[in-house]
């Protein structure tokens, strides 16, 4: 979902005119590789039931030391129930285990178990069974009960502490929009129900094929009732994981150590190679990059995660590709069309109209961090298909506006107005909006963009009644999980315009049923399903597809391979190691 969207991403995707709303990899997700450009590789569907701890040893790794992680921009929590935002969620899996959990294999994720299984669902799809592993220990020694499980999913409800985290059991979950957590109504909730010491039961209101997925999401982390402190939580969270606190300055810096009472053999998907680890933030993302290439003293063990500058890039070239961590990420970023007040042939004449390249070099984007796009899903969904381009929607070239002027005139609609918001206190941003309205003008539109200030843009294209008809917000998605689940029902359902999270603003019964129809199939059957899907709503012609964006993080030269987690654009925690 778009609030997962990393910061510096979400900062490039303004550039669209909008707000998103959650490295050249090589074709295995790889890291320090000699390519400096190439295609992100399309994603299978994955799944792994019979996956047993402990995980598959990471070839030439060896376990001690410290790895320091830098960043310029603090996780906003570190409460699992809270965490949304792609940088706790990786950090979170040093820490937090979940029912089930993704292995990344060549580079691709596999859902395996975890503290469950996959689950079994019922013949009607509306119950969800999972059975737990026996023996798992918090950090203090203490048992994981399955009422600790059940019990963090109804902490999720109390949405009006736990602001920011993922609500997806709000809608699909039975009483979901009425059940307000155990703080407000109490403990028992028709939901979630446990059964003996290993069975957790989830009702649903509809069927949601994809629930093992969203159940690696760090709010299914057990958490023990009498241990929540609530606000306070976040600040010393009970590991399950490899890893808990040592200390932590909220804003500024974490440090973990081991935990004495996590047990390898349980678990398929994580490694605890470093001893320790570093992180600390509120640094300058272009000198922290700069001094990481350079590694000099603890510089060598260090990463930073902040989106790579271009600064570094001739560094990089000069030698230092070793150091360059790719791989797959979770976005799309495209610039909105509303179709309630654009008709679809004048969407037409926008896109034959675009200055595709003319905006590529104007922000200054390259292939390191980004891959010009052609459909809805980036190639690291699942079941994404390459299908061929959309007319006009190609995302290259510099558009044809005595085309576009034509098809105008054919439609008597020369002169039609498109507005649409941009932040005017950035000399980049109002760049920008000046390429996309001098294409527009030339191609026989009146042409209005509103500029407003950085503080006001969010508010603005996030208000679907404004008076504009382009590049409203969310400029951009990322995945939940690696299927079309966490994409296409969100962004093109009817519902979407009242979540505040559509592109284009359909409102189609046929396509919501439609939609409908894949999602309440098998995982491993709707997979090929939102491929096709994918390709009828670009047809709508709702969205400018811009970029997939791409991981793209230095390493010091003491750290070993390191590779990417494609599940959030990161790179990959629980495989980390030093060479010495």
């Amino acid at each position: 979902m778009a609030r997962r969207l990393n910061v510096a991403i979400a900062a490039a995707a303004a550039l669209a005119l909008g707000v998103t709303g959650c490295s050249s990899p090589s074709s295995n997700n790889g890291s320090n590789s000699d390519a400096d450009t190439g295609e992100i590789s399309t994603q299978s569907n994955a799944l792994d039931p019979n996956a047993k701890g402990p995980a598959t040893p990471v070839a030439g790794a060896k376990p001690g030391g410290t790895i320091t992680i830098q960043a310029q921009v603090t996780p906003n929590t570190f409460d699992p129930t809270d965490i949304y935002y792609v940088d706790a969620n990786e950090i979170g899996k040093l820490l937090f285990r979940t029912p089930t959990q993704f292995d990344i294999r060549n580079g691709k994720p596999t859902l395996v178990p975890d503290l469950t299984d996959l689950g079994t669902v019922s013949a009607d799809k509306l119950t969800w069974t999972f059975k737990m592993q026996q023996g798992i220990k918090y950090e203090d020694g203490s048992p994981v009960k399955v009422e600790d499980l059940a019990y963090a999913i109804k902490r999720s409800f109390a949405r009006d502490i736990y602001v920011n985290g993922p609500a997806y059991q709000t809608q699909f979950f039975t009483d979901g929009d009425k059940y307000k957590g155990p703080y407000k109504s109490g403990d028992t909730y028709s939901g979630v129900q446990t059964q003996g010491t290993d069975t957790l039961i989830i009702h649903l209101a509809k069927p949601f094929s994809d629930l093992p997925f969203f159940m690696t999401f760090p709010m299914f982390t057990p958490i023990p009732k009498a241990k929540d402190t609530k606000q306070d939580y976040k600040n010393h969270p009970l590991a399950t994981g490899p890893y808990m606190f040592d200390s932590y300055q909220a804003g500024t810096s974490l440090k973990l150590k081991r935990n004495p009472n996590w047990d390898p053999n349980t678990d398929a998907a994580r490694h605890d190679y470093p001893d320790a680890w570093n992180f600390q933030w509120g640094v300058d993302a272009v000198k922290s990059q700069a001094a990481v290439l350079q590694s000099n003293g603890n510089d060598a063990n260090t990463l930073n995660y902040d989106v790579l500058d271009a600064s570094v890039i001739p560094t990089i070239q000069n030698g230092k590709q070793d150091q360059l961590v790719t791989g797959e990420s979770t976005c799309t970023i495209v610039v909105q069309m509303d179709s309630r007040k654009i008709p679809l042939e004048i969407r037409k004449a926008i896109a034959k109209a675009w200055p595709y390249d003319a905006n590529w070099k104007t922000e200054g984007l390259n292939d390191y961090v980004a891959q010009r796009a052609t459909t809805v899903m980036p190639p690291s969904v699942q079941g994404y298909q390459k299908y061929p381009p959309i007319t006009d929607l190609t995302d290259t070239g510099n558009g044809d506006p005595a085309g576009a002027k034509k098809m105008l005139q054919d439609a008597g609609k020369l002169g039609f107005e498109v507005s649409w918001y941009f932040d005017n206190t950035k000399p980049k941003t109002q760049q920008v909006s000046q390429v996309r309205a001098d294409a527009l003008r030339k191609a026989g539109f009146t042409v209005k963009p509103i500029g407003v200030s950085t503080a006001d843009l969010r508010a603005k294209t996030g208000d679907y009644d404004a008076p504009v008809n382009m590049g409203q917000s969310p400029a951009g998605w990322c995945s939940d999980w690696p299927t079309g689940g966490s994409w296409i029902p969100v962004l093109f359902q009817t519902h979407s315009i009242a979540d505040g999270q559509s592109w284009g603003m359909l409102s189609d019964p046929a396509l919501d049923k439609e939609i409908d129809a894949v999602a309440n199939l098998p995982a491993e059957e709707a997979t090929s399903k939102w491929a096709a899907l994918d390709q009828k709503i670009m047809g709508m012609y709702i969205a400018l597809p811009r970029y997939y964006d791409k991981l793209a993080n230095v390493q010091g030269t003491n750290i070993g391979k390191t590779v990417g987690d494609p599940t959030v654009g990161m790179p990959l925690m629980t495989s980390m190691y030093l060479k010495s």
